[in-house]
C-alpha cells in the first residue's frame, strides 16, 4: 500500500532498517536541478531507493498563545539550534504496552534517555508490587533470560528499587510530568516519540526578541512540534549517499520483502567496519560519504577516494580541557605518542575535601588560601586569606557540638609561618578556596605525567610537538588533564600513495564506505601518524559518559552542620532562582560582574595579608624539605591575573550579543535548579534529625 514519504518515515522503526522503497508518485523540478541545499529534490516515478537511516533535521511548530488545550494556529519552521529552553508537556494519550513504549520512545544511557511513566492500576511482580500512580523510570532495554525486557526503577523512602518489565506487559501507561528544561535539540533527539507530536511550553528565552524571530513577541504559550526528518538513502546507480527531506511531496511503497536488497551498494559506517572480525583485515574500501574538516587526514577523505583499512584496535588518549573561566572551553584527545613537553600549572581547590583527594605520597601539597573561613569549633582552625599550608593527612578529631562531644573528619595540615610551622586541623566540610604553589620546574612527557601523578592535573605546553605541522594544544595557555580514556580506532592509508597511515576514530567520524573485492598489495602499514584531536562539547560529554560507566564515583564530602554555619567572608552573592529564570542573559553577565568584584576583593585582601605577614628568607641548610613562604610577587601575579580577567570579561560583555543558545547559560540554570533542590532536601533531613 502506497503512503506519503512523510507518513512512512514517521512510523518507521529504526530497528527495521534498511528498507527498499519504490517511488509511486514522483516529483520534478524544471531544468537540471536535482539537489537543493544538499538534499535530493527530484525522484522519478518507479525509481527504487534503499533507506539506510534517518534523523530529525528541523521542526515545524504550531503556535498556541495560551495553553496546550487551546486551538493551535500559525505554523513556523524552527531549526534545532533555535535559542530557548522548553518544558515538555506530558502526553495525555496512554501507551498500551511496554513494547509500544520501547518502539516509540527513546531509551538510552544518558539522563535524557530515562523516560518516566505511571500506571493507573497496580502492577504485581514476583517480589514487588508497583502501586497505581507510582513513577516508573525506564533505564535500558536488554535481553533477560532470553526475553526482551526493560530495566526499570522506582524510588520509595529515598531507596531505589530495581525490577524488569517484559515487553509483553500490557496495560495503560501514561507519561509523568517532567520538571526539567531542555533545548530544542535535546527535545528532538530524545523527547519526540515516533508517530506522535510533542507539545512544549517555552520556559526561557536566551536572547532578546527581534523581527527575525518567528515566535510572537513576549510569547509564553505552547508549541506543538512536528519533526521533519532527513533520510539517508542509496540509489540504484549512484555510489554516494543521498539525503532526502521527509516532507518531499512523493508517495512510496515498501517493497523490501520482494526485492533483492543485495543489488544495492552496501554502505558501511565506521562502526560497522569495526565490528568485522580481525581476520577480515586488511581491506580496501571506497568512501561514499566523507567527513568535513581541513585537518589531516580528514581533508583527504573525500567521496570516491579509495583507502586501505589495515586493522582495528583500542588506543589510549588523555582527555584534556582548556583552563579558562569564560566560555566556551576547548577539549582535546591527546595520544600517548605526543612528542611535546609540559610544565605544571597550579591547581585550584574549592574545599578541604578536594585537598585530601589531591594529596600524594610522592610530594607534599603546598597551598595558599584565597578565601577566608571562620571555624564554628574552637578545636579547629579559622583560615584567613593568604594563609599557607602543607597538607598532611585525613584523620578524626573530637569537637564540641551542641553541648556534646562529636567525632568528625578533619584534614591535618601545617601552617607555614614566618619562621616556623604550626600544626592545624581543618574541617573536611570546609568551603574555602586554595591555590597550589608549584615548586617543580621540570618538563614532563605526557607518559611521565600519567605514571607519576594523579589526574586531574594542570599543565601548559613548554615544548611543542615538532613532528606535526600544527600543534593545536601548543597555543593553549593552560590545560587540565582530566582522565585517560580507551577509544576505538581504525588504521588507514590511501591506496594511491600509501606513504603514511593514520588513526581515525570510529565513534566520532561521520563517514561511510563500501568494500571493494580487491586484494591488499601492502599488508604491513606504513609509518603511523597520530594527531591531537579537538572534540566538540557534545563529543566531550559523550566520551566522559562512556568512560565513567565503569568508574565508581568518589565518596561524598562530609556535610556541614546547618546550625553552625560559618560566617561568610568575601562570599559571592548568589542570584535567586526566579531571577535566573526570568533573565538568563542577565544572570550570566551579572554573576560575572559580581564574581569579578569579589574575586578582586579576595585577592586584594590576600595581597595585603601576605605583604604584612610574609618574610623573605632562604634557608639553604633546611634539610626537612619543607616549602618556604610564597613570595609577594606570586601574590601580585594572582592579583593582576584576577583583575585582568575581570577587565577581559567586561570587554567581552560589551563586545558580544548572545543570540544563540549558550550551553554555559543552560548549565548555569540547571545547576541553580539542582543546587537549590539539594540544599532544600539537605535542610529538611537535618531538621528531622
Amino acid at each position: 500500500m502506497a503512503s506519503t514519504l512523510e507518513k512512512f518515515i514517521h512510523s518507521l522503526d529504526p530497528r527495521a532498517l534498511p528498507r527498499v522503497l519504490q517511488i509511486q508518485s514522483g516529483i520534478y523540478f524544471q531544468g537540471s536541478i536535482y539537489e537543493m541545499f544538499g538534499n535530493e529534490c527530484c525522484l522519478s516515478t518507479g525509481e527504487v531507493i534503499k533507506i539506510i537511516g534517518f534523523r530529525i533535521n528541523k521542526l515545524i511548530a504550531s503556535i498556541c498563545e495560551n495553553n496546550e488545550d487551546s486551538r493551535f494556529s500559525a505554523k513556523v519552521e524552527l531549526p534545532l539550534n533555535f535559542p530557548g529552553l522548553y518544558k515538555v508537556v506530558a502526553d495525555k494519550t496512554p501507551y498500551v504496552s511496554i513494547e509500544e513504549i520501547t518502539r516509540k520512545v527513546s531509551i538510552g544511557p544518558t539522563r535524557f534517555g530515562h523516560p518516566c511513566f505511571y500506571s493507573p492500576e497496580d502492577i504485581k511482580l514476583a517480589n514487588l508490587t508497583i502501586k497505581h500512580g507510582e513513577q516508573i523510570t525506564f533505564n535500558s532495554v536488554e535481553k533477560v533470560n532470553g526475553t526482551m525486557a526493560v530495566n526499570c526503577g522506582v524510588v520509595r523512602n529515598n531507596q531505589s528499587h530495581s525490577f524488569t518489565l517484559p515487553l509483553s506487559q500490557e496495560g495503560k501507561f501514561y507519561e509523568c510530568e517532567d520538571d526539567q528544561i531542555y533545548t530544542l535539540k535535546e527535545i528532538a533527539e530524545w523527547k519526540i516519540p515516533k508517530c506522535r507530536n510533542r507539545i512544549v511550553k517555552l520556559s526561557n528565552t536566551l536572547h532578546t526578541w527581534d523581527a527575525s524571530n518567528p515566535l510572537p513577541e513576549n510569547f509564553d504559550g505552547c508549541l506543538i512540534l512536528t519533526p521533519v526528518y532527513e533520510v539517508q538513502a542509496v540509489m540504484k546507480f549512484r555510489k554516494d549517499i543521498v539525503h532526502i527531506l521527509s516532507d518531499l511531496d512523493v508517495e512510496v511503497k515498501d517493497i523490501t520483502d520482494s526485492y533483492d536488497i543485495s543489488s544495492f551498494l552496501q554502505p558501511l559506517s565506521l562502526e560497522d567496519v569495526f565490528e568485522r572480525t580481525s581476520k577480515e583485515f586488511p581491506m580496501v574500501a571506497e568512501i561514499m560519504e566523507g567527513p568535513s574538516g581541513s585537518q589531516k587526514p580528514y581533508n583527504l577523505l573525500h567521496i570516491g577516494k579509495e583507502i586501505i583499512i589495515y586493522k582495528k584496535y583500542q588506543a589510549t588518549r588523555v582527555l584534556a580541557s582548556e583552563i579558562r573561566s569564560d566560555s566556551p572551553k576547548r577539549h582535546f584527545l591527546i595520544p600517548m605518542s605526543y612528542k611535546g613537553k609540559f610544565k605544571r600549572r597550579p591547581r585550584e581547590f574549592p574545599t578541604a575535601y578536594d585537598l585530601e583527594i589531591a594529596r600524594s605520597e610522592k610530594e607534599q601539597l603546598h597551598v595558599v588560601a584565597t578565601k577566608a573561613f571562620d571555624s564554628p569549633h574552637k578545636e579547629l582552625f579559622s583560615v584567613s586569606v593568604g594563609d599557607q599550608f602543607l597538607v598532611q593527612q585525613c584523620q578524626t578529631s573530637e569537637v564540641l557540638y551542641e553541648g556534646r562531644k562529636k567525632v568528625i573528619d578533619v584534614l591535618a595540615c601545617e601552617q607555614i609561618l614566618s619562621d616556623t610551622y604550626k600544626k592545624v586541623l581543618l574541617p573536611m566540610y570546609m568551603e574555602g578556596g586554595f591555590v597550589e604553589v608549584i615548586h617543580d620546574k621540570k618538563q614532563y612527557q605526557l607518559s611521565e605525567i600519567c605514571k607519576q601523578f594523579r589526574l586531574p592535573f594542570n599543565v601548559k605546553v613548554s615544548v611543542r610537538d615538532l613532528s606535526v605541522e600544527e600543534d593545536v594544544v601548543a597555543a593553549v595557555p593552560g590545560l587540565q588533564f582530566e582522565e585517560e580514556i580507551t577509544d576505538s580506532y581504525l588504521l588507514i592509508s590511501s591506496t594511491s600513495s600509501p606513504v603514511e597511515s593514520w588513526e581515525i576514530p570510529v565513534y566520532r567520524l561521520n563517514m561511510s564506505v563500501h568494500l571493494l573485492s580487491r586484494d591488499v598489495q601492502t599488508v604491513v602499514p606504513p609509518a603511523t601518524k597520530t594527531m591531537v584531536e579537538e572534540i566538540s562539547e557534545e563529543q566531550y560529554y559523550m566520551v566522559r559518559r562512556y568512560e565513567n560507566q565503569t568508574l565508581h564515583p568518589p565518596p561524598r564530602p562530609p556535610k556541614k552542620p546547618t546550625t553552625l554555619a560559618p560566617k561568610p567572608v568575601f562570599a559571592v552573592p548568589k542570584e535567586g532562582v526566579s531571577d535566573v529564570l526570568q533573565a538568563p542573559k542577565n544572570f550570566c553577565v551579572d554573576t560575572t560582574k559580581k564574581l569579578c568584584s569579589n574575586q578582586a576583593a579576595d585577592v586584594s585582601e590576600l595581597q595585603v595579608s601576605c605583604q604584612n605577614d610574609l618574610v623573605h628568607r632562604e634557608n639553604k641548610n633546611d634539610m626537612t624539605g619543607k616549602a618556604t613562604l610564597v613570595e609577594t610577587s606570586v601574590i601580585k601575579g594572582l592579583t593582576n591575573k584576577a583583575l585582568g580577567k575581570c577587565e577581559a570579561e567586561k570587554e567581552k560583555e560589551e563586545e558580544h550579543n548572545y543570540d544563540y543558545v549558550d550551553e554555559n547559560i543552560i548549565e548555569n540554570i540547571r545547576k541553580v535548579f539542582q543546587d537549590t533542590t539539594v540544599r532544600n532536601k539537605h535542610a529538611l533531613s537535618e531538621g528531622r534529625r
